[in-house]
């Protein structure tokens, strides 16, 4: 699928190959239902077909880039250690470019973030609260120190389970996820709870479960940078033309309005100049007589 005019770029097969895209995993690791992504086997290792890669990626990226300009929201969960800075550095990104409705989750996903949230998200609440408390100079006054710092060891350990899901005011509208078969706990649940999800799936992965999978290796670094950044530009060009959108049907409603009121003001008028002709006319009969 063309998504040139979606997205910031357009990424080539060079692009994919450079970064060790096709590389999967050793041929007794396979996942049979991966099959149709696998173009050969050499020297034990499985070579993805890049041209499945490419086209899983622009699918993804559409479906992306649509739920961003919608206004929907987006939880990318990356807990693997290769994973972790990519993430946090694109999550940066997307702040620099002042884009919204992404959460993130680089530590560990707790399960039943999305078959039971309503629980999950009392931590989220309880890191809130604490966080507060921590800020709040006369609520800490009224504790001893020891009391405080045990608000501030609960404080970081929430943090870094939940700190990039804690804004999170319900189930997020799809899932991206770097290696689907070490999150395969986080796939399931959105499977279960019909939550879309994008995700990348090399050769030991089951594809099937996943809306939007895009075949790639899933340890190289390279590979993760392109494929991750890809999808976030995606991401942060819908929501900018959401925001072009916006802007654009509120200078339609505004000119819609202008309108009415200038039609309202010639009607306005008509009935005064009406108004004043028939008083004429009943004085010119009063003044005859």
């Amino acid at each position: 699928m063309d998504v040139q005019g979606l997205i910031m770029k357009n990424i080539s097969l060079e692009e994919l190959l450079e970064a060790g895209c096709h590389f999967g995993h050793q041929v007794q690791r396979q996942n049979a239902k991966a099959r149709d992504f696998i173009f050969e086997a050499r020297d034990g290792i499985h070579i993805i077909d890049l041209e499945k890669t490419k086209e899983g990626l622009e699918d993804a990226a559409k479906f992306v880039h649509d739920l961003a300009k919608k206004g929907g929201t987006l939880l990318v969960l990356g807990t693997k250690k290769q994973a972790q800075p990519i993430l946090r550095e694109e999550m940066k990104k997307a702040a620099d470019a002042s884009v919204d409705g992404l959460y993130f989750v680089t530590q560990r996903w707790i399960g039943g973030t999305l078959t039971n949230f309503s629980e999950v998200a009392k931590n989220y609440k309880k890191l809130s609260d604490i966080t507060e408390k921590l800020k709040n100079e006369f609520e800490r006054a009224k504790y001893t120190k020891k009391e405080v710092g045990d608000w501030d060891k609960e404080r970081q350990k929430l943090e870094l389970f939940y700190g990039g899901t804690q804004s999170m005011t319900k189930v997020p509208d799809a899932l991206f996820v770097i290696d689907t078969h070490h999150e395969d706990v986080a796939v399931k649940e959105a499977f279960k709870m019909g939550v879309p999800t994008a995700g990348i799936t090399d050769t030991n992965s089951d594809p099937t479960i996943v809306t939007y999978p895009i075949p790639s290796n899933d340890d190289a670094v390279g590979a993760l940078k392109l494929v991750v950044g890809y999808i976030f530009d995606a991401w942060i060009e819908g929501r900018k033309e959401m925001g072009k959108d916006i802007e654009k049907k509120a200078k339609e409603e505004e000119k819609t309005k202008a309108a009415e009121e200038k039609k309202a003001a010639k009607a306005q008028e008509a009935v005064e100049k009406e108004a004043k002709k028939s008083t004429s006319k009943t004085k010119d009969k009063k003044e005859s007589k």
